[in-house]
């Protein structure tokens, strides 16, 4: 409880916590004076801040010398620590690892079970969010627009740009909402969560044909898509 109420303390407030969603959505590593000039704060506020999230694991640091002489420089990154907080405790992690062994167990059957729901669930979300939905009276910019604010609700923080002359919208995931379980069985949950990113793009594309193009399980930066449409 004494660790809870801290991490709640640190992420109260609100410059903090942006701090941390940029991180996310950065996906890399950053300096003092990077977040000082993102933020628009003297650099020793935004030691500050990155210190108490380091504090509570939730950032690392380390010195990187630049060869040149002089004081080495302090880089930040996002631990790969993740923060739970629950009240009561509840441990879905280990509902959900307990589920995913299951559908492992049953074989091709699991796998393909694994994909109809992640695809299933990613139309609902979808539909879910946005009411009334038609899609052929919405552009194209504004369809990435919906596909963006429902992914960082997810927790996937994506990114999505559009090519006209090719038909083609590609977008990164800059942070993955199963990476607890997907640390050990990488391939089953990728599928499933291809399968939920799919979903959610045929709710408002016909016939998208998702191909991946990065891993970031693979040592990737980031998870990258292409969608044809």
């Amino acid at each position: 409880m004494e660790n809870t109420l801290k991490i709640t303390n640190v992420l109260s407030d609100p410059t903090r916590y942006n701090i941390y969603q940029y991180l996310i959505k950065e996906h890399g590593e950053v300096n003092v004076n990077d977040i000082a000039k993102a933020f628009f704060i003297h650099p020793n506020v935004a030691r500050l801040h990155l210190s108490k999230l380091e504090d509570i694991g939730m950032v690392v640091s380390y010195n990187l010398k630049s060869g040149k002489g002089g004081r080495p420089s302090r880089r930040y990154r996002l631990s790969d620590q993740v923060i739970e907080l629950n009240f009561p405790h509840r441990d879905y992690k280990l509902l959900s690892s307990i589920a995913l062994e299951a559908f492992m167990e049953l074989g091709e059957p699991g796998k393909v079970a694994l994909y109809q729901t992640g695809k299933k669930y990613g139309q609902k979300l979808m539909e879910n969010q946005h009411n009334n939905l038609q899609p052929q009276s919405i552009t194209i910019e504004n369809k990435m627009r919906l596909l963006e604010d429902a992914g960082t609700l997810l927790g996937m923080y994506p990114s999505f740009s559009y090519n006209e002359e090719e038909n083609v919208i590609s977008f990164h995931i800059n942070n993955c909402p199963f990476k607890e379980i997907a640390s050990s069985n990488h391939t089953i949950i990728c599928n499933m969560h291809q399968a939920f990113i799919k979903g959610m793009l045929e709710v408002l594309f016909e016939n998208v044909q998702l191909q991946e193009v990065n891993n970031m399980f693979e040592g990737c930066e980031n998870c990258t898509y292409i969608a044809r449409i």
